[in-house]
């Protein structure tokens, strides 16, 4: 678990990224200003946008669709928004005192700084999940991520522990783009037409969901005998699936199926995209009896802001400079760049430099910046100039996560994230797969 140790005694500098630049190393980096920030909404407290109609809020998913069906948080006390910076860091501070060892708060790699600084572990959404498993004694899971993070935690942790959301809106637009009826409406339709295939033994299609998705969604692969990935793995939950199945259905993310299975040399032609507003997701039966992986028409819409463009500004101004891109980023900006992987991929990319380097990243802002807070010998700059962060992570703020703290310590567990246990073992099951699958 040493990957995600990572605590905030080290992480010195605290960022408003709705408000400032990404963050510069010792060259100094391209900047915005707060009027070049994708929305000034970011600069409101998130209750401003609690309690009405369903919504992700500013920031990168503004422009997505919410189901009618997305978390809301109701209102928390006055005295939570009313307080100051200072009045809600000592009652923070004095809560997680009092629970001690009972607790955990968990910080993922794009949370905010003025709520990553409380985190025992900041690490990517699978690092966290497993990292709490390391506090066998803690009796309060408070997961400072977005819902498909607290559900994961929930179906790993034991049934005695509470898993807590400080903001229940905080959810994901990518996990919200592939819905259990539409895939379960999808998976009818491709066994219908695969269903007079030639048995050699393997799946028509083996279906593997993205991390990022619900849990109904890891409990759907786990019954259809498929598996679940994460951004650094999945090339490798790839290869189990061809081992089973003749295809993969690929979801919610449509980047980082395509991303992984072209570097494993599956043709872009092998590779339709399924739309599951149409019939046959808009496809042709023989293209999907051709298809070697089926891909979901979803995206994150932080990593879809990159462009080819942006990496070609940054040469121009930073000649040498190591461009590195997370997967989840479209095709053309992955194959411009130096090197694409997950978060933790990006985080050790950093750390392994030996010589002062210029560094232009192409992830959520928060990580970047605080990339170049703990190197500050490296220039160290997020590829997009306008800072526009996560949506549903900037929805946790330190207002939320005192609440939710000085209930536990009331003996109140509000905010509580549970799983089903139908749903729990089946998707626990897939996650099972994925920790078996090794390279």
């Amino acid at each position: 678990m040493s990957s995600v140790n990572v605590t905030i005694q080290e992480l010195t500098r605290t960022v408003d990224p709705g408000l400032r630049p990404a963050a510069r190393g010792a060259g100094g980096a391209p900047s915005a200003t707060a009027s070049s920030t994708c929305t000034p909404d970011l600069a409101k407290s998130p209750w401003n946008f609690d309690g009405g109609s369903p919504a992700y809020g500013p920031g990168a998913s503004m422009g997505d669709t919410a189901p009618a069906d997305t978390p809301r948080q109701g209102g928390i006390p006055e005295e939570y928004r009313l307080a100051t910076d200072a009045e809600l860091d000592a009652r923070i501070r004095a809560a997680k005192e009092t629970l001690g060892d009972r607790l955990v708060v968990l910080g993922h790699f794009y949370q905010r700084d003025e709520v990553v600084q409380y985190a025992d572990f900041v690490g990517d959404s699978f690092q966290l999940a497993n990292a709490a498993l390391t506090k066998p004694d803690a009796e309060y899971i408070v997961f400072c991520g977005v819902h498909f993070m607290a559900e994961t935690a929930d179906i790993l942790s034991r049934g005695d522990q509470a898993v807590v959301l400080p903001n229940l809106a905080a959810g994901c637009s990518m996990a919200d783009m592939a819905d259990e009826s539409s895939v379960e409406e999808c998976w009818e339709q491709l066994m219908e037409l695969y269903a007079e295939e030639d048995d050699d033994g393997r799946a028509p299609v083996i279906p593997v969901t993205y991390m990022n998705c619900s849990a109904a969604l890891k409990a759907f692969v786990g019954r259809h005998g498929g598996i679940v990935c994460t951004s650094s793995n999945a090339s490798t939950v790839l290869e189990w699936a061809f081992e089973r199945g003749r295809r993969v259905l690929f979801f919610p993310d449509q980047h980082l199926g395509r991303n992984t299975a072209k570097a494993m040399g599956v043709p872009l032609e092998a590779m339709p995209m399924w739309n599951p507003r149409r019939p046959l997701g808009g496809n042709s039966a023989e293209a999907l009896q051709e298809a070697q992986v089926i891909l979901w028409h979803g995206f994150c819409s932080v990593h879809k802001r990159f462009t080819v463009g942006q990496i070609e500004g940054a040469r121009a101004e930073y000649p040498g400079c190591r461009v590195i891109v997370h997967p989840e980023c479209p095709m053309e900006v992955v194959d411009a760049a130096d090197a694409a992987g997950s978060t933790d991929f990006i985080r050790k990319a950093v750390a392994a430099a030996t010589e002062p380097t210029t560094f232009a990243i192409g992830t959520e802002v928060n990580m970047v910046n605080r990339l170049a807070a703990e190197y500050p010998q490296h220039t160290i700059f997020c590829l997009d100039p306008v800072i526009c962060p996560c949506s549903t992570m900037y929805r946790i703020h330190p207002g939320y996560l005192a609440w939710v703290l000085e209930e536990l310590v009331a003996g109140r567990i509000v905010n509580r994230i549970t799983v089903d246990a139908v749903t729990a073992v089946d998707a626990k099951t897939a996650l099972e797969r994925m920790l078996a699958a090794r390279p």
